[in-house]
C-alpha cells in the first residue's frame, strides 16, 4: 500500500525505502543561496566564516553528526536505486523539488516510491552518519522516533546533501531558533530579499543570528547567514518551545495542505504520506510523535480512545485488513464522521467521510495526543 510502512515486526508498516542517486539539472539560479555559494561567497559583514566547516559531503564518516543542507534529502532504503531522469532532481544539491514532482505528475511513477523510500529531513536537521558507501551515506534523523533504532530514523542520502559544520550545530543548541511557519519561504542574501536562493519548506527550524524590522537573519549549516523574511516564521528563545496547541490549531495547520499531492515519504510541504503529515502536523506545534504510523499507534504512548468517543484531532488507524493489528494508515480526526489524511500516490490531502473510506472495516483504533483546551 502507498502509504504503509514496514517495520520489523510487521511486513506492512513503513520501512520502505530511500535512495537517490546521481546528479540532475536544476532550476536557474536556485544554487545562489546553496550552503557551498553561500559559504564561498562570504562578505566581511557576515562575519568570521565558519570554523573547520567541511564543504557539501565532506567530512562524512561513521559517528559524526553531520546536517541536512538542502530543501529537504530524500532517504531511501538502498543507495544507487533512484530513477535516471525522474528522481535526479531530488539527488542534487541544491534539490529541485518542484522539479520532481513536475517528474511524477501520473500516478505509476509516483507509486513506485512505496517501498524505495524512508523518509525524508528537511535544512538544518540532525543526522548521525553510521557508514558511507561512495557518494551515499545511510544516517539517522535524530527528530524522527522509530522503534527501528532509538537514535532516529534510518535511511541512505547522498552524501552531497549533508555537510559537517561544528559552528551551526553549536548555533542550534544554544541561539534561538526560527521556525518556517509559511507553507514555504526562500532564503535570501539581504534582509530585502535581493540574492533570493534555495526554498525552505514549512517546519524548518534554524538559528537565529539577528533580526531587522522585516527580516531574520538565521544561519544554515555550511554557509554563511541568510535572511528568511519575518512573516514566514515563528522565533523562539532557546529552548523555548510552541504553546501548548488546540485540536483548533492542529486542524488549522493541517488545512493548509489540502490539495497537496501525496508523496510516500514525505515530511515538508513537497509533499506528504499519511504518517509523515501526522507527525509534521504535531512536530509543528511541538509534540513529537513517532514517525511512522503503526508506531505511532502502538509505540508512541499516546492514550487510546474507543470510536464512540473519538474528538477532534485523535489519530484515527485502518490495519491491513478487517481486524488485523499491522497498521497501513492514519488520519487526523475532524469530528461529524469526517477525517483529513494524506491517502495515497493517486490523490492528495483531502477531507472525506471515515465511513466512506472504510467500508470494509478495516479501523483499528485511535490514540489522543493530549492538547490544550
Amino acid at each position: 500500500m502507498a502509504h504503509t510502512r514496514r517495520t520489523p515486526a510487521s511486513p506492512f508498516t513503513r520501512r520502505d525505502g530511500l535512495r537517490l542517486a546521481a546528479a540532475g539539472t536544476v532550476a536557474a539560479g536556485l544554487g545562489a543561496l546553496s550552503p557551498a555559494a553561500l559559504a564561498a561567497g562570504r562578505r566581511p559583514t557576515d562575519g568570521p566564516a565558519p570554523s573547520e566547516v567541511a564543504a557539501a559531503g565532506e567530512g562524512l564518516a561513521p559517528g559524526v553528526t553531520a546536517h541536512v543542507a538542502v530543501t529537504a534529502t530524500t532517504l531511501w532504503v538502498e543507495p544507487d536505486s533512484a530513477r535516471p531522469g525522474i528522481d535526479d532532481p531530488s539527488l542534487t544539491n541544491p534539490v529541485d523539488l518542484d522539479a520532481w514532482n513536475a517528474n511524477m505528475q501520473d500516478t505509476e511513477p509516483r507509486r513506485w516510491l512505496t517501498g524505495e523510500l524512508e523518509s525524508q529531513a528537511v535544512l538544518g536537521s540532525e543526522v548521525i552518519v553510521d557508514e558511507v558507501v561512495g557518494d551515499w551515506a545511510h544516517i539517522v534523523v535524530t527528530a524522527q522516533p522509530t522503534p527501528r533504532d532509538p537514535r532516529g530514523y534510518p535511511g541512505w542520502v547522498p552524501t552531497v546533501q549533508l555537510v559537517v559544520d561544528e559552528d551551526f550545530a553549536a548555533q542550534a543548541a544554544s541561539a534561538s531558533t526560527a521556525t518556517v511557519t509559511a507553507v514555504t519561504s526562500v532564503l535570501s542574501g539581504t534582509p530585502s530579499g535581493n540574492h533570493p536562493g534555495i526554498p525552505v519548506s514549512f517546519d524548518t527550524i534554524l538559528p537565529v543570528l539577528g533580526r531587522t524590522a522585516k527580516a531574520v537573519k538565521v544561519a544554515i549549516p555550511g554557509g554563511r547567514a541568510a535572511y528568511l523574511p519575518a512573516d514566514d516564521v515563528a522565533v523562539r528563545a532557546p529552548g523555548e518551545r510552541p504553546p501548548r496547541p488546540t485540536a483548533e490549531d492542529i486542524v488549522a495547520t493541517g488545512e493548509r495542505f489540502l490539495g497537496l499531492r501525496y508523496l510516500w515519504a514525505g515530511v515538508s510541504a513537497y509533499g506528504f504520506d499519511c504518517s509523515g503529515y501526522t507527525y509534521t502536523l504535531f512536530h509543528h506545534h511541538g509534540i513529537t510523535i513517532d514517525r511512522d504510523a503503526g508506531d505511532q499507534m502502538h509505540d508512541s504512548g499516546l492514550e487510546p480512545v474507543e470510536r464512540a468517543d473519538l474528538q477532534r484531532g485523535d489519530l484515527v488507524f485502518f490495519a491491513t485488513e478487517p481486524g488485523g493489528s499491522s497498521i497501513r494508515h492514519v488520519a487526523l480526526y475532524l469530528g461529524d464522521d469526517l477525517i483529513m489524511q494524506a491517502p495515497n500516490a493517486a490523490r492528495s490531502v483531502e477531507v472525506m467521510s471515515l465511513s466512506e473510506y472504510d467500508p470494509i472495516g478495516e479501523y483499528a483504533g485511535a490514540r489522543r495526543v493530549q492538547l490544550a483546551g
